[in-house]
Formats: C-alpha cells, sequence, structure tokens
C-alpha cells in the first residue's frame, strides 16, 4: 500500500512521517517533489542549492517513484507530502493509486512556528489552497472523502488518533508509531538541518498545544485565507 500524508508545513507532518517510520513494515520518503517544486516555480527557500543538488527535479519521475513500490521492499510506503509542491503543470495520476490522508494545523499555529524559520509566509507557503484543491480532486476521483487528521487532536492524545487513522485506511496499529529514536531519520531530506531541529529532539508526540498565538498585521490577510481552507477540510476529519 502507498500512503500518501499531505499537508503544509509546520502541520506535526515530520512527526507523523517518523511515527510511520518506527513501524515494522513501512518504508518512508520525505517530500520527494521539493526539488521538481524549487526548480519550476523558481521559489527560493533556505538550503536551496543543497536541495536541488541532493535529489531529483524531474517531476515525472518522481511521480513514478510514488507510484512505485517501497524503495526497501517494506509492505507500506508513506510518502510526506507538502501539498504546494504539488504544481499544476506535474502529473498527478499516481495520487490516485495511494491511500490519501490530509493533515491539517490552525493557521495561527502554522504561520507563528513558519515565522520562526522563514519571514512574512504568502498562502502558498502555507499550503491551505493546494491542500484544498487536492482534497477535491481525490473526492472526485474516489467518490467518498479520505480521511483527514488534525495535529493538536494527536498530540491530545496520539495513540487514539493514529488506532482510529490506520483502522480508517485498513492497516493494523503499531505500538511503535508512539515512539522513535531522537536524532532523525535516515530517510529525512538535507533541509532536515534546517526545518526539522527541534523534532530531531523528540522520541515521540510532543503533550497538548497551546493558545492559538496572535497572529500579526502583516500576516492577516494570508491568516484569513488560510482559516477559511483550514474549517473546509476540519469539517472532514475522522471520528474518533
Amino acid at each position: 500500500m502507498r500512503i500518501a500524508m499531505w499537508s503544509g508545513p509546520r502541520n506535526l507532518s515530520t512527526a507523523m512521517m517518523y511515527a510511520f517510520g518506527a513501524r515494522t513494515d513501512t518504508d518512508i520518503c520525505d517530500e520527494p517533489f521539493y526539488a521538481a517544486y524549487l526548480k519550476a516555480s523558481g521559489e527560493q527557500h533556505p538550503m536551496q542549492d543543497e536541495i536541488l543538488s541532493s535529489m531529483d527535479s524531474d517531476p515525472d519521475r518522481i511521480a513514478r517513484f510514488c507510484a512505485g513500490p517501497a524503495p526497501d521492499g517494506s509492505p507500506l510506503f508513506y510518502q510526506k507530502h507538502m501539498s504546494h509542491h504539488m504544481l499544476p503543470e506535474f502529473d498527478r495520476s499516481f495520487i490516485h493509486g495511494c491511500q490519501n490522508i490530509f493533515l491539517i494545523r490552525h493557521p495561527a499555529h502554522v504561520i507563528a512556528s513558519y515565522q520562526a524559520k522563514r519571514h512574512s509566509p504568502t498562502l502558498r507557503d502555507i499550503g491551505t489552497r493546494e491542500q484544498c484543491e487536492i482534497f477535491s480532486e481525490v473526492c472526485d476521483a474516489s467518490g467518498t472523502a479520505p480521511p483527514v487528521i488534525e495535529s493538536t487532536d494527536i498530540r491530545d492524545d496520539p495513540e487514539v488518533v493514529l488506532r482510529a487513522l490506520c483502522s480508517h485506511i485498513g492497516i493494523a496499529y503499531q505500538a511503535a508509531m508512539l515512539r522513535w529514536p531522537a536524532g532523525g531519520h535516515h530517510r529525512d531530506g538535507v533541509w532536515s538541518k534546517h526545518w526539522y531541529q527541534a523534532a530531531h529532539k523528540t522520541t515521540g508526540f510532543a503533550g497538548p498545544e497551546g493558545a492559538l498565538p496572535e497572529v500579526e498585521p502583516e500576516n492577516q490577510a494570508v491568516y484569513e485565507q488560510a482559516l477559511a481552507d483550514y474549517f473546509t477540510l476540519h469539517q472532514h476529519c475522522i471520528h474518533l
């Protein structure tokens, strides 16, 4: 089974990748379209040159990779995708051969976390609009809504959410998903040195998230647009 987890940045996506990477039956992949996105979009990100030189930037080859088996032969192939990396001109046909899951987080938390690493995020940086677009494509193709999970729920009770998610997609829950070694995973992208510093110190999910941070005036327009997208997806969260 290929599992495609769609999120924006700072959505607990790395911790979820580590949770699946801790399973005994799963190989993982970290943002396979990142270099292709940077090359095609012209966006400038931290560690730009290192990213472009460390991975394939041909979107067609990457799509074929994502449509294939797990590189190490594991029964499950978990793919961590940033929704905004999937530019409209990229081949998305592989998506329909995956079990798609959508991971969301309240935009106030996302913007505050993103600002700590890269200032003045745009709506594309947050990725909520692209998440909604891909969600709609999956719904239209399958005739049913794919599962959505909320990062706050995961942090409140990771075992309950992971059990519910595994049941929803038809795989056995493994308690190993609650713990992983500190220091990162060998499948981490080269950008992990910039973005995953906090995640590398963890050995499990952090505790409950605090109150919503205040959104600064210069981010208000992005926040309001992202909030509408967030609520569009939130109504489809799986029942716990």
